[in-house]
């Protein structure tokens, strides 16, 4: 049995109700959304405790003050509710829900897509800004296609993989804990000098540790289903080179899969950043790519959820 569920029934149904929910309605912008509240504390913090002396102890402080928060006040509800099982799991599958987020990133990326299909570069790069960090504004059809299947990959798996991964680690409340870590790695996480030093353990520490197994996780069965050779091949090659300890194995699974290249110049916050490459055909980039891309991001979601679903059957009827 595992320590976070006590029957079978109480993981099966938040995994599968939210993965439908995720499937069938996407990010729900207009609803509240405990990713925003967290956003909201990341903001107060950044503005009572990132000034003066001793931000990079500060900044560990409210790292490690806001994910245990979010832990110990989501593991005392599971307690509070544990004799009410219904509303335990009407309540799990919405958090489930809130914390994956699948649909919208292929939403948003065939949202990009479309604009580069009707020739419209300048709407296509505005509607790009918004899901990826690099400055936009003066990228071709193929940079913005470049993009945009780097940002599938990656987001694959920190959107997506981490939060099941984690899920099954320990539950909803672990499951939110890291939504809080990868929400500061995403605002305060930046190498400049307003975070370098306050955001330095959200991100290199905390994130980039959670993130670790995920990240090699989602690569390999990237490649694994069906079996790319030169995926293999391009992770081994590529993978450790990216300035993320984390990023470059989902992109350089994906590259591998696709044939392309990944990776050059980009412009962030005004700098330009020399980012190694991630594969040497430089080929132009179709609208079949983007939509295979979103396929393999159905696929391995789907996969993975399997996979644990059978771990966890194996758990709960054969120990």
């Amino acid at each position: 049995m595992h320590y976070f569920f006590t029957t079978y029934q109480d993981f099966l149904i938040p995994l599968l109700g939210g993965l439908l929910l995720d499937t069938l309605i996407g990010d729900p912008h207009r609803l509240p959304h405990p990713i925003r509240s967290f956003g909201s504390m990341i903001s107060w913090c950044d503005r009572q405790f990132n000034r003066e002396d001793h931000r990079k102890r500060k900044g560990v402080l409210v790292a490690l003050g806001l994910v245990s928060l979010v832990f110990l006040f989501l593991f005392g509800l599971e307690k509070m509710l544990f004799p009410y099982p219904i509303a335990l799991h009407i309540i799990n599958t919405i958090l489930f829900f809130y914390a994956i987020s699948n649909r919208s990133l292929i939403s948003e990326a065939m949202k990009v897509e479309k604009l580069v299909v009707k020739g419209d570069i300048p709407a296509a790069r505005k509607q790009l800004s918004r899901i990826v960090g690099r400055d936009t504004s003066q990228l071709t059809a193929k940079q913005i296609r470049t993009a945009t299947l780097e940002t599938l990959a990656e987001n694959l798996s920190d959107g997506v993989i981490a939060p099941l991964f984690f899920y099954a680690l320990g539950g909803i409340p672990m499951m939110m804990a890291y939504k809080m870590i990868n929400t500061m790695d995403s605002m305060i996480g930046y190498k400049n000098e307003k975070y370098s030093d306050f955001g330095w353990f959200a991100a290199r520490i905390l994130d980039d540790g959670a993130n670790y197994v995920p990240a090699r996780l989602t690569a390999l069965l990237m490649v694994l289903f069906p079996p790319s050779e030169r995926g293999f091949r391009f992770i081994n090659q590529y993978a450790r080179y990216h300035a993320s300890p984390n990023s470059g194995y989902p992109e350089s699974a994906l590259a591998g899969i696709l044939d392309c290249r990944f990776g050059g110049p980009n412009i962030y916050h005004d700098k330009l950043v020399e980012k190694p490459y991630i594969g040497e055909n430089d080929r132009e980039l179709t609208h079949a790519d983007v939509r295979r891309a979103c396929f393999i991001n159905i696929r391995v979601t789907l996969i993975t959820a399997l996979i644990i679903l059978l771990l966890f059957y194996g758990i709960f009827y054969f120990h």
